[in-house]
């Protein structure tokens, strides 16, 4: 009997101990774009999916963005029914969102897949994300400027999102397309400068030619220790949450002093996202003047938040008015 190559061992083992808790008889989706780590990814849960009792669907998202990417994503969704993915279908995006050419195609590509779960009764959806883009992610972080929150990078799970490649090099992901005959897609936008994380992808050879072939597993190796302080954190701040609130909508200053800058700043974000505020818009200077308020009070006006939302400090306390717009 011939030995299983590695990289489908290494594969095999990342996607089967993902799915470990799920009920049999779940329906698992994996967004598959026809590149190569998503086209491995949904090779992988065809083959380990029925072994586990599980059910397997593919969706593959078209963006609407390049020219023939209607045809594309029928092929990849015809490749899905070939090898067992049931459902295995298209979901059409509308890249209308804020923030940016990447950001607005994410958002509208969560929002597909969202509806393709909630029709198809799917308990999680598998994205391809690999080690090397968990190291992208913490390097984009840096250069921003980014706290914990940022540095922590993609969790293995969030909500229906499950990411069980985040151990697995993009080159094993490769590796894998060749050993299986599989036939992955290029996307052009991965190697245009004008994305910064096409960009930085091109510079990691660079990088990695400086800095040592361990880069990219330190990188994500950090990653994974900040996210572990980062929830301890957070776990804290959610804790005296309460304390905090006087009234609906608003915040006794008194209290959020005598917090420690880490949790009164998690306080202070909770509090935002729980007005509606939209989180992808929100940045450390609509934070930070919403902290001065607290710590740096001499009478100024209010802080003004995305969407319209003002917040004043009035009588030791923090009230909002307004509501986001949409």
């Amino acid at each position: 009997m011939a030995r299983l190559p590695e990289a489908v061992a290494r594969m095999r083992t990342a996607v089967r101990d993902a799915l470990t808790d799920l009920p049999r008889g779940s329906l698992v989706l994996s967004a598959c774009s026809g590149g190569p780590d998503s086209l491995a990814l949904a090779d992988t849960l065809a083959f380990v999916a029925p072994r586990a009792g599980l059910r397997a669907g593919l969706v593959t998202v078209d963006h609407g963005l390049q020219e023939g990417s209607a045809e594309r994503a029928a092929d990849v969704a015809e490749w899905g029914r070939a090898v067992g993915l049931d459902p295995s279908e298209t979901a059409t995006a509308r890249v209308l969102g804020s923030g940016g050419p990447e950001a607005a195609a994410r958002q509208a590509r969560y929002a597909a897949l969202d509806w393709a779960a909630e029709r198809h009764g799917a308990r999680t959806i598998l994205l391809g994300h690999t080690r090397d883009d968990q190291a992208e992610t913490v390097l984009l972080a840096l250069t921003r400027g980014a706290g914990p929150r940022g540095i922590a990078g993609m969790r293995a799970v969030r909500g229906r999102y499950r990411r069980p490649l985040l151990d697995i090099a993009r080159a094993d992901t490769h590796a894998v397309c060749e050993e299986r005959g599989l036939k992955p897609w290029t996307d052009p936008h991965n190697a245009d400068p004008r994305f910064k994380r096409s960009a930085l992808r091109q510079s990691m050879e660079i990088l990695t030619g400086t800095l040592g072939d361990d880069i990219v597993a330190n990188l994500a190796r950090t990653a994974a220790l900040v996210a572990a302080d980062n929830d301890l954190l957070d776990a804290e701040a959610a804790a005296v949450h309460g304390e905090c609130l006087d009234g609906e909508g608003v915040l006794r200053t008194d209290r959020l002093a005598e917090l420690p800058a880490p949790l009164r700043q998690r306080v202070l974000r909770t509090w935002i996202f729980q007005l509606g505020v939209n989180g992808a818009d929100l940045n450390h200077h609509h934070l930070g003047a919403l902290d001065a308020l607290v710590t740096a009070w001499h009478g100024q006006g209010p802080a003004f938040l995305p969407g319209g939302v003002e917040v004043s400090r009035r009588d030791g306390k923090l009230r909002a008015s307004g509501r986001p717009r949409a």
